[in-house]
C-alpha cells in the first residue's frame, strides 16, 4: 500500500506542474483572470494533497487500515475538488455541460477534510507518543 500511495503522490504532484505550467503559459490567453485564478485553486489543492500522500506514504505511526481510508480519502477528494474546477474554470474552451459540477467541488473539499480528520483522530488515539 505504501508503494501504492506514494506513486499516487507522485503522480498527482507531476500532473500538479504540468496542469500549472499549462494554465500559466496555454491557458493564459484564452480563459479570463477570474477563470485563470480558479483553475489555479485545483492546482495549488492538488499539489497540496500531492505532498500530503507523501507524508501519508512515509508516516510510519499510521497501520495499513489508516493509510488505506486516509488514501482513498484523499484521491476521491482531489479528483473531485480539483477535477471539477478544472472543468468548470476550462468550460468555455470545452463546450461541455458543467451545471452539474456545481455540487462536486464542495463534495470533493469535504473529503478532503475527512481525510485530514481521520489523520487527526487516527493520531490522536495511539497510545504512544510521538
Amino acid at each position: 500500500m505504501d508503494k501504492k500511495i506514494i506513486l499516487t503522490a507522485i503522480f498527482l504532484g507531476l500532473t500538479a506542474i504540468i496542469l500549472g505550467a499549462f494554465g500559466a503559459h496555454a491557458l493564459k490567453k484564452t480563459l479570463t483572470e477570474a477563470q485563470l485564478q480558479s483553475f489555479e485553486v485545483g492546482v495549488r489543492y492538488q499539489m497540496y494533497h500531492a505532498l500530503f500522500l507523501l507524508f501519508i506514504g512515509a508516516f510510519t505511526l499510521l497501520n495499513e487500515k489508516e493509510r488505506f481510508v486516509i488514501f482513498w480519502l484523499t484521491l476521491s477528494g482531489v479528483l473531485l475538488f480539483s477535477g471539477s474546477i478544472y472543468l468548470l474554470a476550462t468550460n468555455g474552451l470545452t463546450h461541455l455541460k458543467t451545471k452539474w459540477l456545481g455540487p462536486i467541488t464542495p463534495l470533493g473539499g469535504v473529503l478532503l477534510i475527512a481525510a485530514w480528520s481521520y489523520l487527526f483522530y487516527s493520531v490522536l488515539s495511539k497510545k504512544t507518543n510521538i
